[in-house]
């Protein structure tokens, strides 16, 4: 198997390759250097070039903030959704599947309650509306997966577990969020589920990240409990850090559809945690 992803550069397509070349799949990965997903021609070259028998999309606009400026919001659009559709309408030519890494920011972020793979699209911010967008390209064709993940943390980039290392290392009194409500997703384990999933002709949509819920507070907390640093963690309301771009208080993700199609769900966002921080050197 031969397989194209997109956003080699980014935690998760970093990720896929890795594990894909480990079981000896031949992954080739590509960022805008080699492939801009916004134009359509070159799309269409490097795609029809590799005879790949999947593209693993992973490529995206995710400056959640930086979405919000009204001036970039055909950009944002541009590679969200536009660039989602070129590379969706070479693999419907080609007949290959396509698997595309959506958001729980699709979502209207309300209530207690986990959503479920279908619930109706209700996006509350730029991002989760272009992301939502592209998502409508690809179930469009038939051969699809939509994996929509949220707080995602790797090795191959800035995440939440990198700032807060960084700010607990000069400083010993930190405010967190605790009423955003989600759970990690770990980009190693799930680059294992992609591996797996792609293999298949299980399509559809699925919620995939670690398992177990936490807020942004519980989840610092563990961080620097784990890491052995002695840093005060209090909670606070989402009121005390506003920003550009409405946070969804919700982003629990029902994923009971991985068990339906027989795929193994990935490990407590605790473990993956542990695991992570062993990774980058930052385990006590």
């Amino acid at each position: 198997m031969k397989i194209l992803v997109t956003g080699y550069k980014g935690q998760l397509g970093y990720d896929v390759v890795n594990e894909a070349e480990k079981r000896g799949i031949e992954a080739v990965g590509v960022d805008i250097d080699e492939m801009d997903i916004t134009n359509a021609a070159q799309v269409e070259e490097v795609i029809k070039a590799g005879n790949y028998d999947a593209v693993v999309h992973c490529a995206a606009w995710t400056a959640v903030d930086k979405a919000e400026e009204p001036e970039l919001l055909d950009v944002v659009r541009k590679v969200n959704a536009e660039g989602t559709k070129n590379i969706v309408d070479v693999c419907r030519e080609l007949d290959i599947p396509v698997m595309y890494f959506s958001t729980d920011y699709v979502f209207d972020g309300q209530g207690d309650q986990p959503w479920m793979e279908d619930a109706p699209r209700d996006p509350l911010n730029v991002y989760g509306l272009t992301k939502a967008e592209g998502e409508e390209f690809v179930e469009a064709y038939p051969k699809h997966f939509i994996i929509r993940i949220s707080w995602v943390f790797g090795n191959n980039g800035n995440n939440f577990i990198k700032t807060m290392l960084k700010l607990g290392s000069t400083r010993k009194d930190l405010t967190v969020v605790n009423d955003q409500i989600g759970s990690p997703t770990y980009t190693y384990d799930l680059a294992r589920l992609v591996v797996d999933m792609i293999q298949t002709d299980k399509y559809g949509k699925y919620h995939a990240t670690n398992q177990g819920i936490c807020s942004w507070y519980d989840f610092a907390k563990e961080i620097f409990r784990q890491a052995g640093m002695d840093v005060n963690v209090a909670p606070v309301s989402s009121d005390a850090y506003p920003a550009k771009a409405k946070r969804p208080s919700n982003s629990r993700m029902n994923q009971t559809r991985l068990d339906e199609n027989g795929f193994e769900r990935l490990p407590s966002w605790q473990d993956a945690l542990s695991r992570y921080l062993v990774e980058i050197g930052q385990n006590k």
